[in-house]
């Protein structure tokens, strides 16, 4: 379960944020000056952090600093400042993403799931191999291998799909949302270049096992075998 920490003096819309991701099965966590914040971070990790710049206590900046000093935390800042320089300097101290007051809760959720996403992927792609039962994917060599057993000229695309799929194995994905990441390009319709990759994986696969990685979840997409 993803964590929030609300840090916002004003009580109305610290609860109605509360409201609001709880109902989305976020833990959230509350904080309604500078200092509570800065405590409860001493203590713990959170997934997203949702920061007012005017707080009593210390301020939303000195805030952001703590931040800073442990790790990298998504901070999403909230400010009734909206000028261009007001943002830049946001950004500047560190802020990950800003929204302007007064906001709406669907732009807050949208927003916090898109740091969350990049926040996880930033972790993934620190991890210099994937592995799902005896398939490795080794990015820093650009080689991959079943059992020790490396599959011969993997394209670049092949790879690619290789990648997206095992950084979420049981997740399946459409034709659509694997092309657009193999391909870096917009999906136009066409399934066939997509076909034809995936079942030049399987090829490469079965010369070095008769084990079925990819499987085909009719009308959806791919993902990897359970």
């Amino acid at each position: 379960m993803h964590s929030i920490l609300i840090v916002e003096d004003d009580v109305n819309i610290n609860e109605l944020l509360k409201e609001a991701f709880t109902k989305e099965n976020y833990l959230c966590t509350q904080a309604f000056s500078g200092t509570e914040a800065r405590m409860l971070l001493a203590m713990n990790q959170y997934s997203v952090v949702l920061l007012d710049l005017m707080l009593p206590g210390i301020s939303g900046e000195e805030v952001l600093k703590e931040v800073r000093t442990r790790g990298n935390m998504p901070v999403i800042v909230l400010t009734a400042k909206d000028t261009i320089d007001d943002k830049v300097d946001v950004l500047r101290g560190g802020a990950d993403d800003y929204v302007t007051k007064p906001f709406e809760i669907k732009e807050i959720l949208a927003r916090v799931e898109v740091q969350i996403r990049r926040f996880q992927g930033s972790k993934e792609m620190k991890k210099k191999e994937l592995e799902y039962e005896g398939l490795t994917l080794d990015r820093e060599r650009f080689r991959v291998s079943v059992n020790g057993t490396g599959l011969s000229k993997i394209t670049k695309q092949e790879f690619a799909i290789l990648e997206l799929l095992m950084k979420h194995p049981k997740k399946v994905f459409s034709k659509e949302e694997i092309f657009e990441y193999a391909w870096e390009e917009n999906y136009m319709g066409e399934t066939k270049t997509l076909d034809v990759h995936i079942s030049n994986i399987r090829k490469k696969i079965k010369k070095v096992t008769e084990r079925e990685y990819i499987e085909t979840v009719w009308g959806i997409g791919y993902r990897l075998h359970p």
